[in-house]
């Protein structure tokens, strides 16, 4: 017998899992035909429908214009779902609906649980290291709310035999050189306490020395982090490394010559992160600069092209040092694993509430592009674009070129550490009923 396929093969607990998600589905469709009955249960669910694709347009108003119809098209996106809910109400059918909710709740719970482990990724291979001579740390006592005090690293730092070097001013600090300068000086090691721009600026210099990189979570969010399963909430865990720790091989990203650990971000987000007042009020100024960036009044069309595709003016192009695994279109936050040798691609295009409802509707064909690649090219009929690198604006000549370095990075990580939370996986109905029907094997 041939052997079978291996992406068609699952383990028995996967396929249960999203057998029962059909199985709740089903069941709930046909107990709202039963209690509601079929030409209400058909009215009801366009009310639903209609409702929705009505607030998404509402939303998409309220964000791409000013004054007046701004704050109508949020009264709607308020307004829309409770009249909704008052039709549901009104009709009589609100504790009728209570347990078909509860069986979709179900078939949603068990049909994401069977996602995620379907797309589950094997860790990377760990390699047990000795503790380093002469590790060299680079903290930012600013960065994250000032938690290189409030964590007394440097004094925890010292105790455990490394060089602490402060990132301090006055003005202008060059990190990548206060980092070379530490390897000139002898170290085995170099380590960043600070968020992720800082961190991405220390480690391409390790790379470029062929040293071990420690990060400690001493920034605000620190998403590079948490995509190495590093303790975000006590930076303390992550100084463990200096005497306790493993080894595993990451990959680093580039984009003109600068590297980033997360994304490089051309258009939308690249052009509010630009602005002044992104800083001191990043709500007011989100909504005060999207209706121009939207409209194409602020920042030069872009062109993006990767392996054969090319996407002509889309509004937001986010380029990350390994695919994001999520549908949060919003923030684009996980990513399965930093060692696959590609770099992610996703342009978005909207040209009005009808794509942005495709976006929502999973409709990526027109409104969203999502690429795998090993090289990027973003172009402007300007001489040069801002783009968003790691939550830092950085202005860039054209074309912008984006690569990855495969395995560039060696990351010191503690070997005591919570590991990588599940993503949550975007959701795929095809995929989940090709989950029934594979063949079982055991875990």
């Amino acid at each position: 017998m041939a052997a079978e396929d291996s992406a068609s093969v699952v383990d028995s607990r996967t396929r249960l899992l999203a057998r029962g998600a059909f199985a709740a589905l089903f069941v709930a469709i046909a107990l709202l035909v039963v209690v509601v009955g079929l030409f209400r249960t058909v009215a009801l669910l366009a009310v639903c429908v209609g409702g929705a694709v009505l607030t998404i347009a509402a939303l998409y108003a309220f964000l791409v214009n000013r004054g007046a119809l701004r704050w109508i098209s949020l009264a709607v996106v308020v307004i829309i779902p409770l009249a909704v809910i008052a039709a549901i109400v009104n009709a009589g059918l609100f504790w009728a609906l209570i347990p078909i909710v509860v069986l979709l709740a179900a078939a949603v719970w068990w049909g994401r649980a069977a996602l995620v482990r379907d797309g589950r990724v094997p860790p990377s291979p760990e390699i047990a290291v000795p503790p380093p001579a002469h590790p060299i740390l680079l903290m930012n006592p600013n960065s994250g709310g000032g938690k290189v005090g409030q964590f007394d690293l440097i004094r925890r730092a010292e105790a455990l035999g490394a060089e602490v070097v402060l990132i301090q001013g006055p003005g202008h600090v060059d990190v990548a050189e206060l980092a070379r300068q530490a390897v000139a000086r002898g170290a085995d090691l170099l380590g960043a306490a600070g968020g992720d721009g800082t961190q991405a600026l220390v480690a391409q210099v390790a790379a470029q020395n062929g040293l071990p990189f420690l990060v400690i979570s001493a920034g605000t969010r620190n998403h590079f982090a948490l995509d190495l399963g590093i303790d975000r909430d006590d930076p303390v865990r992550s100084l463990s490394a200096l005497t306790d720790g493993v080894e595993i091989r990451v990959d680093l990203g580039e984009v003109g010559g600068h590297p980033f650990v997360n994304n490089a971000s051309f258009g939308v987000y690249a052009e509010v992160v630009r602005s002044p007042a992104y800083r001191a009020d990043k709500v007011r100024t989100v909504l005060d600069l999207l209706p121009d960036v939207l409209a194409g009044k602020r920042g030069a069309p872009l062109v993006a092209r990767a392996e054969n595709t090319t996407v002509m003016g889309p509004q937001a192009v986010l380029v990350s040092n390994g695919p994001y695994r999520t549908d949060d279109l919003a923030g684009l936050g996980r990513r399965a694993q930093l060692d696959s040798g590609l770099l992610g691609v996703v342009t978005i295009s909207v040209r009005g509430a009808r794509q942005a409802v495709g976006l929502f509707n999973r409709a990526h064909n027109r409104g969203m592009v999502r690429l795998e690649a090993s090289e990027v090219v973003v172009d402007s009929e300007a001489a040069e674009i801002a783009v968003g690198v790691d939550g830092e604006s950085i202005m860039f000549p054209t074309p912008v070129k984006c690569r990855i370095q495969p395995g560039a990075l060696r990351v010191r990580l503690p070997r005591d550490r919570p590991g990588v939370p599940p993503l949550r996986p975007a959701w795929d109905w095809l995929r989940l009923w090709e989950l029934t029907k594979t063949s079982a094997r055991r875990q």
